[in-house]
């Protein structure tokens, strides 16, 4: 089995704690968002390797030394302001962890996420260019993979479309975002690639890939893993994991992010937080159903 820390909220960033008191524990237990009384409890004996995804790892960096399972770690650096992503860290400290990383678990199990690209009057092509470009120089070395996306239509996306203010791409855009990051990319000793995108600029230059494929699990653990189940409007065909995290309890603030849709709760999630509970966010009650998910 592989978990997934986490897709839902920042594990790394906000809740290292935690996660360390689940791993010494030997089991954590995750809410099925749509159906809250129904517990997964996962035994780290049952856990083959662990997928981290920040946009700040500094809080865990230290602790990773702790944890006995193969461990592919992927950051999130866009270059967006305050505007949009209003509490973010420092990105020149998240770089420096980068770098930490990759030292750590090698280059080939440290990716970037440029994720999610958006063109506004302020943040055009230029802007995404010259970034991009101030980003692969100073991580030259020290990663192989950048994964790109393009904004979603998601609730918080379309909440805060004043402040985004986000137009459509044209084949223009498309074309000189698919040719001028492949280029740099290529020039850094990078590849720059897509999952899963509807547009995935294949022909201007962009791997076509898996956020977490097939071969390189096996490639860590020695076992083969299914791809996950096609999803509607096509196939992604990453590695299947199981998320521990939960919906509207990071409080970065992104204004395009697609697991903050009731920014409303987001804080008072956090106020039940238990780093000592086996559950991410408040503690079990007396008529959940736990049932120990399986490899």
């Amino acid at each position: 089995m592989v978990i997934f820390a986490s897709g839902r909220t920042d594990i790394p960033a906000f809740y290292s704690e935690w996660f360390m008191n689940r791993y010494r524990e030997g089991y954590v237990d995750s809410r099925n968002p749509f159906y809250p009384r129904m517990v997964s409890r996962i035994y780290f004996s049952d856990v083959d390797a662990i997928l981290f995804c920040s946009k700040n790892p500094t809080p865990i960096v230290d602790k990773l030394s702790q944890i006995d399972k193969p461990i592919i770690f992927h950051v999130t650096i866009t270059p967006y302001r305050k505007d949009i992503e209003p509490r973010l860290y420092d990105k020149k400290e998240v770089i420096e962890s980068v770098k930490r990383l990759s030292m750590m678990l090698g280059p080939k199990n440290v990716a970037v996420r440029y994720d999610p690209i958006f063109l506004s009057e302020t943040y055009d092509v230029a802007y995404h260019l010259k970034a991009f470009k101030r980003l692969a120089d100073q991580l030259k070395g020290y990663i192989q993979t950048v994964i790109v996306s393009f904004l979603d239509d998601c609730k918080s996306v379309r909440r805060n479309q004043s402040i985004l203010k986000f137009r459509d791409f044209t084949e223009e855009d498309y074309r000189q975002i698919g040719e001028g990051f492949s280029a740099i990319a290529f020039e850094a000793g990078m590849v720059v690639q897509t999952c899963y995108e509807q547009r995935n600029l294949f022909e201007y230059g962009f791997h076509v890939g898996e956020c977490i494929s097939v071969a390189q699990v096996y490639e860590l653990t020695g076992k083969k893993f299914k791809a996950q189940m096609p999803r509607k409007g096509g196939t992604c065909k990453c590695v299947s994991t199981a998320d521990i995290g939960d919906y509207n309890c990071c409080p970065h603030g992104c204004k395009y992010c697609y697991a903050n849709y009731d920014e409303k709760n987001v804080f008072e999630n956090m106020k039940k937080h238990d780093p000592h509970s086996s559950l991410l966010i408040g503690h079990l009650n007396e008529d959940d159903i736990i049932k120990v998910r399986k490899p």
